[in-house]
């Protein structure tokens, strides 16, 4: 009888293996921007060049899935050298002392075909908040080459104030400046392992 259900579970343990997929990020198909009002009048767009992730999912829909992201922030490019130093010093980033931005999902819903909502721990510069986002799935694809590709769009925002980026300063009018939150677009083209 012992037999029977050791054999039983290593059945469905080796099909739970088969089922979880790792995907990983496409870098050359993706891209992590960020936008911030200047002056209060008109907005500063910016990204990062270099980041990693993964996401493992035991379902073809992506529902409960674990998502790890890393972002290296030395990769910062506002289009200004001056300006993204000033973001890697003490004064934003502390890119030095901190060089990486990491998220970690603890839940990952599915809403309806397309929407989910991500909640996970982001941590940037030293400091870790719970953060919940929209996420819209653009559905999954083989390639030309056989590899099996998918698609989510991230929309949301942040404060910097809340993670130690507190450099300020006010202008004539009163408004600041640079603004204390900031609007994240991330687009993600994830490849399946094989």
């Amino acid at each position: 009888m012992n037999r029977i259900l050791l054999t039983i579970t290593a059945a469905f343990l080796s099909i739970g293996a088969i089922a979880q997929s790792t995907w990983t990020v496409d870098n050359s198909h993706s891209n992590v921007n960020f936008t911030v009002t200047h002056l209060v009048v008109s907005e500063v767009q910016g990204k990062f060049k270099t980041y990693d992730g993964k996401v493992v999912s035991k379902t073809d829909d992506f529902n409960g899935a674990q998502i790890d992201f890393s972002v290296d922030i030395n990769s910062i490019n506002t289009d200004d050298e001056g300006r993204d130093k000033h973001l890697r010093s003490e004064d934003f980033f502390n890119a030095e002392k901190f060089p990486k931005l990491i998220f970690k999902s603890t839940d990952f819903k599915k809403l309806d075909a397309k929407n989910y909502k991500l909640t996970g721990d982001l941590t940037v510069r030293g400091v870790t908040k719970k953060v919940t986002y929209d996420v819209t799935y653009g559905g999954t694809v083989k390639d030309p080459w056989g590899n099996t590709k998918a698609g989510f769009k991230l929309r949301g925002t942040l404060n910097r104030k809340d993670y130690g980026l507190n450099w300020s300063k006010t202008i004539e009018a009163g408004g600041l400046v640079v603004s204390d939150e900031v609007a994240l677009l991330v687009n993600l083209e994830l490849l399946k392992g094989k």
